[in-house]
């Protein structure tokens, strides 16, 4: 073999691998996705994990009675930490066998490394909630409730919101009501 052609041949073998390297490099990442149905929530301290939207849990080990946690959605998407990355804002709910239905609120932060979720924050008891949408960074949840001297049975039919955000530590907490 003459000295040209093995310079050419290591030339080509050069360029190859160059154009292996960028190809494989500069591939984008897919997006990871995240679903809120199935998806581990941390409410008052004790962990439910939610399958195809829905956990039942024992209250108590060997008790017939159970905590139902289930997704309710009203998504809401937008940038809750201020990273440039959208994060999605949704509301859960838990029945602990009684006659109350108990609202959370939770953002999923999209973090380089995929989705961690928030705290569970309590929006309200047997309310009807309205529309959940983030603004300037504020996660505003709109719902309606009863009026102060109304009993539990009313149906809610006084409007409110609740203004959260999230902390630079990932927690979601209350601004006013």
């Amino acid at each position: 073999m003459t000295k040209n052609k093995i310079i050419i041949i290591g030339l080509a073998a050069i360029l190859a691998g160059l154009g292996i390297y960028f190809s494989y490099s500069n591939k984008k990442q897919e997006p990871v996705v995240f679903d809120p149905k199935n998806a581990t929530y941390e409410i008052e301290g004790s962990s439910f994990t939610l399958i195809v939207g829905q956990s039942e849990d024992e209250i108590a080990p060997g008790s017939a009675s159970k905590i139902t946690t289930r997704y309710f959605g009203n998504e809401a998407t937008g940038d809750l930490d201020r990273d440039g990355r959208e994060d999605m804002a949704y509301l859960i709910t838990q029945e602990d066998g009684g006659s109350g239905t108990f609202f959370y609120a939770v953002v999923a932060l999209n973090k380089e490394g995929g989705y961690k979720i928030t705290n569970a924050f309590f929006v309200g008891d047997r309310i009807a909630p309205q529309s959940t949408n983030i603004i300037a960074g504020e996660l505003h949840v709109n719902f309606a409730e009863r009026k102060p001297d109304e009993p539990m049975t009313a149906q809610p039919s006084l409007g409110a919101v609740l203004l959260l955000r999230v902390t630079p530590e990932g927690v979601l907490e209350g601004l006013m009501k």
